[in-house]
């Protein structure tokens, strides 16, 4: 393998775990979204295996009661916490609280089903001492968004509706790692929206 092909290199001493953000009540699809079948499996899956692909020790699925979930069997773990607030806000602190000792937590939603499964190494081996690294394509941030255990505390206070997104706005120790793919801003809002996928 060439030197330009070579996964990033990542801190043996780093642990890092994913978070999957799958507990909302996708109003605007009309039905349960994450079940919605996307090349024959369901929408979450693709979002799981794309977790379960970063340099992860393992993988917290935040999802609303009732939402079926596949069984996950090798590493990395996947582990499921069952949320009934489908606030933005909830479930991101469930899925950190569930990172408690980690180094830090990759941010995805269950709802983009195509993240390049490369892109979550390239952010680890990016992030350093930042207080969090993105990807972005076309100049505008996209995900997963890698959170160092720096911005766990953070995260904890945030309220209602709201994501990281304005954490991260006002700081300016934010690494950006530039990608080709669009599919860090496509998600699935409507069911038209499979088509597309």
């Amino acid at each position: 393998m060439s030197a330009d092909h070579r996964p990033p290199a990542i801190p043996p001493d780093t642990s890092f775990v994913a978070v999957v953000l799958a507990a909302g009540h996708a109003a605007r699809f009309g039905s349960d979204k994450l079940s919605a079948l996307l090349d024959g499996v369901p929408l979450l899956t693709h979002a799981i295996r794309a977790a379960r692909a970063a340099p992860v020790a393992k993988v917290v699925v935040v999802a609303r009661p009732g939402l079926p979930l596949d069984l996950w069997p090798d590493e990395p773990e996947v582990e499921v916490v069952r949320l009934a607030s489908a606030a933005l806000s909830d479930t991101l602190k469930a899925g950190i609280a569930s990172a408690d000792g980690a180094q830090g937590a990759f941010v995805f939603l269950g709802d983009m089903p195509r993240i390049p499964h490369g892109l979550a190494a390239r952010l680890a081996a990016a992030i350093g001492p930042a207080y969090a690294a993105m990807p972005r394509q076309g100049g505008r941030p996209g995900h997963p968004v890698l959170l160092s255990s720096r911005a766990f505390a953070d995260i904890c206070v945030l309220t209602g509706d709201e994501g990281a997104g304005r954490l991260l706005r006002r700081r300016d120790d934010v690494i950006f790692v530039d990608c080709a793919d669009a599919a860090i801003h496509f998600d699935v809002d409507r069911p038209e929206d499979l088509a597309r996928a």
